[in-house]
């Protein structure tokens, strides 16, 4: 690539990079506040605009009442069609923003052939990209259906909140690759093999810290213990979750109701918390005998794992009832992405040809 196209190309994939990110917070708004029921059809077209008079709002509120009515009657029963409003508004904002982020790509993508400024390697993975993206919002839809016209459900299942936030991950962590082999493909890069596959197994632990993350999210199970560091309260989490007399495996899918399923995602994704952190410390006293920046670009991961740690904890205990606070929670799971970021970074300036070990 010349200089010129690395250049517009390499700011192309940040800015895309932005886009996504923004989206993944959004998501988080749209279930903190649980406006992910509120638009009960999938029209990606006429979709684009929200209700234009005070009648279709009044439509749009009829069919929420109808198709979320478990969410409705639980938690949503006193509402008006103002608050409905509001609610609509996070879900509809939601479904625009990735709209808007596929004519954003496409745009300049098109341009960029024309220009032929795209190697062919470049092209393959950019299909990839693009491959995740509908995959995401196809994915997107069938988790909100799963909410809809749902007696066991209050919320959407949880196994595919966590199937979509896995898939937005995947395009997240996969655009920030690219962009690495794009604005650095010349760089001089270092090969340690050793400490590659060490950086591979944190990056499985945290991909599966961020599965649970989901699970924790989509099903509430904080709210079943919001208590940290001991397990106290009314609810002794390791006692519910090793009492076998408490296992249900009916309850697997229909968990809404189940202390037992709950406290096992929490204490999995509690346990995954401490083991990430205990990795992140580890990292960068493997990396200061190898060289400097990516010492640093350890501790920088560490630095993040551990604010992400905190955050974790903070919004925890900050849970009323069945509600995370929306501010903590939204900083949590954007978090997370930045954490793994860091540790893709680190993978990738390690996949040099110059030997060090």
């Amino acid at each position: 690539m010349s200089p010129k196209a690395k250049k517009w190309v390499s700011t192309w994939l940040i800015i895309g990079l932005i886009l996504v990110f923004v989206q993944v917070v959004i998501g988080g708004i749209t279930r903190l506040t649980d406006s992910g029921l509120s638009i009960t059809e999938w029209e990606i077209v006429k979709g684009v605009l929200p209700p234009m008079n005070e009648h279709a709002w009044e439509l749009a509120f009829e069919k929420y009442q109808t198709h979320a009515k478990k969410q409705y009657e639980s938690i949503h029963q006193s509402m008006n069609l103002e608050e409905f409003k509001v609610i609509y508004f996070w879900e509809w904002f939601h479904r625009l923003w990735a709209r808007s982020m596929g004519l954003i790509f496409f745009f300049p993508f098109v341009f960029f052939l024309y220009k032929k400024w795209l190697p062919s390697w470049l092209i393959k993975r950019l299909g990839v990209v693009i491959a995740l993206a509908a995959l995401a919002a196809t994915f997107g839809w069938i988790m909100v259906a799963s909410g809809l016209n749902e007696d066991n459900r209050t919320w959407v299942s949880a196994y595919k909140l966590a199937g979509h936030l896995l898939i937005a991950t995947a395009l997240f962590t996969y655009l920030f690759y690219t962009f690495l082999k794009v604005a650095f493909d010349n760089a001089e890069k270092i090969t340690a093999p050793r400490l590659r596959k060490i950086v591979l197994g944190i990056i499985i632990v945290c991909v599966l810290q961020i599965t649970f993350g989901g699970f924790m999210a989509g099903m509430r199970a904080g709210a079943i213990h919001a208590h940290w560091p001991i397990f106290a309260g009314n609810n002794h989490l390791i006692e519910i979750v090793t009492n076998p007399s408490l296992i249900q495996e009916s309850e697997i899918i229909n968990y809404e109701g189940s202390i037992w399923i709950k406290g096992v995602v929490q204490v999995i994704h509690r346990t995954l918390a401490g083991i990430l952190l205990l990795l992140a410390l580890y990292l960068p006293f493997q990396m200061k005998q190898i060289d400097k920046k990516l010492k640093n670009s350890a501790y920088f991961a560490l630095s993040l794992v551990g604010l992400q740690y905190i955050l974790g904890v903070l919004t925890i205990i900050g849970i009323v009832g069945n509600k995370t606070p929306v501010s903590l929670g939204v900083l949590h799971q954007g978090l997370a992405l930045l954490v793994l970021l860091s540790l893709f970074n680190l993978f990738y300036w390690l996949s040099g040809t110059q030997k060090v070990q």
